[in-house]
């Protein structure tokens, strides 16, 4: 396993007991996580679950016609596949690599074990998933009261936070698909972004340039999930 990389530049692994860390991390495997991955489709049973380091994963909710929408993004602050402790095996949504890097892969059954035995990390995933779950009500909100590029703007700086630089790839159709609106939107919000001196977009790249600014742009949403995130979620991660 390449030196770089370490379970513990995940947070929730991060702040485990030493006992537990020695005995979950050797049973933790690296994956790749390519752009635009699909780790699983909605309703389909979940065999592993995946703690990210440095890579975005989005869960989507699918509609019949095809047509999806984000709920929630996951990066190093959590994990991916809630409904393998919550008492189900399957979940409605999809997910899918956002930002490619990499994850540290767990057995199902091995979570459940730990879940059952280690009451650390059992308070731990709960805290967790009352993250999850605020950040999902929040972005139904965010979907249905404020403007694209108010969404774009939280959309942003939300996948920064789980990221080491201020560059993103990512097509505007993509964006579009995440956000639920139209591609037309998401290029004027980008516009106008681009004309306050926010964001610089080309040809599948954002870098952004005025962070503070984006932050002063968005809406209440990112601070409501952000502040949820700090308050339940230690920022412990290892060096």
């Amino acid at each position: 396993m390449p030196c770089r990389h370490h379970p513990g530049q995940n947070r929730l692994l991060a702040v485990l007991p030493a006992a537990d860390q020695e005995r979950l991390f050797p049973e933790l495997e690296l994956m790749p996580m390519p752009l635009g991955e699909v780790l699983y489709e909605s309703g389909s049973r979940l065999s592993h679950v995946y703690f990210p380091t440095d890579s975005i994963v989005s869960l989507l909710y699918v509609m019949e016609d095809g047509a999806s929408a984000e709920i929630a993004v996951v990066g190093n602050e959590g994990m991916v596949g809630v409904a393998l402790f919550m008492g189900g095996e399957t979940t409605p949504s999809r997910a899918m690599v956002l930002s490619g890097g990499f994850a540290y892969r767990l057995s199902g059954q091995l979570l459940k074990r730990e879940f059952s035995r280690a009451v650390t990390m059992q308070h731990l995933l709960l805290r967790y998933t009352q993250a999850l779950l605020t950040q999902m009500a929040q972005t139904a909100v965010c979907n249905r009261h404020h403007s694209v590029d108010q969404q774009l703007c939280r959309w942003l700086l939300m996948s920064l936070d789980r990221l080491s630089s201020n560059q993103l790839t990512m097509t505007q159709e993509l964006i579009a698909n995440m956000l639920g609106v139209r591609r037309e939107g998401v290029t004027a919000a980008a516009g106008k972004l681009q004309a306050m001196g926010l964001i610089r977009y080309s040809r599948g790249h954002i870098t952004v340039l005025d962070r503070r600014g984006l932050e002063a742009h968005a809406c209440e949403c990112y601070y409501v999930v952000k502040r949820e995130c700090d308050r339940l979620l230690p920022d412990e991660t290892a060096t």
